[in-house]
């Protein structure tokens, strides 16, 4: 969820106290005890009419006016179909994107001579990271709101030859528009470093990951970063993972919000 639209919640929950109009003492008072039970029969029967078409509970219908209200709310404020962003990483034509709908990873690859690049991010990544931003800001008493914070989000490379066995892969976390290596890992087999299975994932455990980045000496540091930045590990593609988790987890956000009304509607 965006700060936004957690911005927007907030107020709409202040407006909403503040407008909700004070009961009148005398009204209550003046109900007799006929006219009680003939105001619930008739609020039973509107309610019934009104939720016909939806489950045995009770709180179906304003759950759902809730769900549509914040449904219309998130496709109004957003109406573009693709970003600019989005477009012009495209139009350069260096990776393609593999992004499934209701999937919370992004696959990018590129062919690179007779290597095959893969990049792999998640926006789970972003959502938890503003989960956490959100509760410092309200333990915040400074009043310093600072929405300029870019958040870290991990990305793991893995880089395969078609003249060559094994695997290259990389953990890097993703910020400010740059790439902070933090280790390096070979694989003898390059389905060990490329499959998502859990037969691959097991394996993986009881074998050896490389040193940490940080340990190799400085010139070998300098070199690695200059071979993944031929390769297009650069800031143009530190500045859009960023903004394409951004750009995805609100699509998956309106997609949320859509399957839920309508299961509720069922």
């Amino acid at each position: 969820m965006s700060a936004f639209r957690a911005l927007r919640q907030l107020t709409s929950v202040s407006s909403r106290v503040v407008s909700r109009p004070a009961l009148r003492s005398g009204a209550t008072l003046r109900l007799s005890a006929q006219a009680a039970p003939r105001m619930a029969s008739s609020a039973s029967r509107a309610f019934s009419t009104t939720s016909g078409r939806f489950s045995a509970g009770s709180s179906d219908v304003v759950f759902s006016q809730k769900l549509t209200e914040e449904l219309m709310y998130e496709k109004e404020a957003d109406k573009t179909a693709e970003p600019e962003f989005l477009k012009a990483f495209r139009e350069q034509g260096v990776w393609a994107i593999e992004d499934v709908e209701g999937n919370d990873e992004v696959t990018l690859t590129r062919k690179f001579g007779n290597e095959n690049i893969r990049v792999m991010f998640s926006i789970a990544d972003i959502q938890n990271m503003e989960d956490e931003a959100g509760l410092e800001q309200e333990n915040d008493e400074s009043g310093d709101n600072d929405t300029s914070e870019s958040y870290p989000i991990r990305v793991s490379f893995s880089v395969t030859k078609d003249s060559a066995k094994g695997s290259l892969n990389v953990d890097t976390m993703c910020q400010d528009s740059a790439f902070l290596v933090d280790n390096i890992s070979f694989y003898p087999e390059a389905q060990l470093g490329t499959e998502l299975t859990a037969e691959a994932d097991w394996k993986r455990r009881g074998l050896y990951i490389g040193p940490q980045f940080d340990t190799l000496d400085v010139a070998v540091q300098e070199e690695f970063e200059k071979w993944l930045n031929e390769r297009g590990v650069n800031e143009t593609l530190g500045t859009f993972i960023p903004g394409y988790s951004e750009y995805k987890e609100q699509k998956e956000y309106v997609r949320w919000l859509e399957n839920v009304k309508n299961f509720v509607q069922a």
